[in-house]
């Protein structure tokens, strides 16, 4: 694929609690240069950088309940209301971990219903992130069988914020168990473009790093791109 092609798979992250408006305004000139698809930032930061990228193809998504997920479904709803309402083009929320690893199933599932409603009222995609590093296999294959009912755009590896990332058995556990319709998103821990093409070929769509320039200007090497 060309580079403008590989650049799409990315949603580049600033997710960080103490970067400044001088690094977003950085952070927001990069996704621009390398024109990735979606700018991943807390909500604080959507309106800034949806000023910053006025006029460009670039996206840019809220994070939701991040990074713990340990917030009550009124809450992330409204966070994600507000957030929309703000200019946020993506959602992506952290689920309830500790309803889950507690056996709260139900609590777990209709989560991911009010929310996933919510988004397409809004005409909005919205990934659900696992936070797998916590989880066991039957964890894991129980949140996929959930979206297989409710449908979200994207089911997510991880936040990032966890013991560890994206790995390539958690993908493949994924992609197997999670209908064909539904997307992966790998993010955390992504650093290399080996990273990235052995994460794709195992059928992740979308790709969440803060290491986007360096995978991109790698791909472009490998291309005999300058």
């Amino acid at each position: 694929m060309d580079v403008k092609t590989f650049a799409k798979y990315f949603d580049h992250a600033l997710l960080k609690a103490q970067a400044t408006q001088s690094e977003f305004e950085a952070y927001c000139q990069e996704g621009i240069k390398y024109e990735v698809k979606m700018l991943a930032v807390n909500p604080a930061a959507v309106q800034f950088c949806k000023r910053q990228v006025k006029g460009t193809p670039v996206l840019v998504g809220a994070a939701i309940g991040f990074p713990l997920g340990q917030m009550t479904v009124e809450s992330k709803l409204f966070e994600t209301r507000d957030a929309i309402e703000k200019g946020s083009d993506e959602i992506d929320y952290v689920i309830n971990i500790s309803a889950l690893k507690s056996g709260q199933h139900g609590l777990v599932s209709e989560e991911m219903k009010c929310l996933v409603a919510l988004c397409r009222e809004k005409n909005t995609p919205i990934k659900v992130i696992f936070e797998n590093c916590y989880l066991t296999e039957d964890e894991k294959k129980r949140l996929c069988e959930m979206a297989n009912e409710i449908k979200p755009d994207y089911i997510k590896t991880s936040t990032g914020f966890g013991t560890s990332g994206a790995t390539l058995a958690d993908v493949k556990l994924m992609r197997k168990y999670a209908d064909a319709a539904i997307k992966i998103k790998a993010s955390g821990g992504i650093k290399t473009y080996e990273d990235v093409k052995q994460l794709i070929a195992a059928g992740v769509e979308r790709i969440g790093t803060s290491n986007t320039a360096t995978i991109i200007q790698d791909y472009k090497k490998e291309r005999g791109e300058t």
